[in-house]
């Protein structure tokens, strides 16, 4: 067992893990943080997508004891004193999931896309998800909620 110490979603953990225990399997064990998502333990699907010290990672790729004094930011994390992140509302409003199971993950993802890009093209977009599968869209939904939230998270209004 190794003792590890990070902060998820702003809240400080100290805990014992198993060296080859994946962060995805810490996060919805130890710490019962669900919304991170395993659909296939192989970094195919990122349904399992966070932010680690503010960059999107796989945490089905990532070993809890790699994650030792870094910064994780799930799906629980994105919401702000009860209101849902931009790109959360853009989901909900645009229709860009369908049974929500990539939807964490996708969401996620974004979140580095919109913060490390400036305008974005419908296909810029669909290049800088390409690490992420939706099985149920046509993924034309989910583009257009990354669009719609984009453009609130980068008003003078939002900042």
């Amino acid at each position: 067992m190794r003792r590890i110490s990070l902060t998820v979603n702003g809240v400080k953990h100290d805990a014992m893990v198993e060296p080859r225990q994946l962060l995805v399997y810490f996060l919805r064990e130890q710490l019962a943080l669900t919304g991170t998502n395993v659909g296939c333990d192989t970094s195919t699907c990122g349904a399992c997508t966070i932010l680690v010290n503010g960059k999107s990672a796989k945490s089905c790729t990532l070993l809890a004891v790699q994650a030792d004094g870094a910064e994780v930011t799930t799906i629980e994390g994105l919401a702000s004193n009860g209101e849902m992140h931009p790109l959360q509302k853009a989901f909900h409003e645009s229709h860009g999931l369908q049974c929500g199971y990539c939807t964490p993950g996708m969401i996620m993802a974004s979140v580095d896309l919109i913060a490390n890009n400036d305008a974005m093209s419908d296909e810029d977009i669909r290049m800088g998800l390409e690490g992420n599968l939706c099985r149920c869209t046509g993924y034309q939904n989910i583009v257009k909620s990354v669009q719609q939230a984009a453009g609130e998270m980068r008003s003078p209004a939002s900042t």
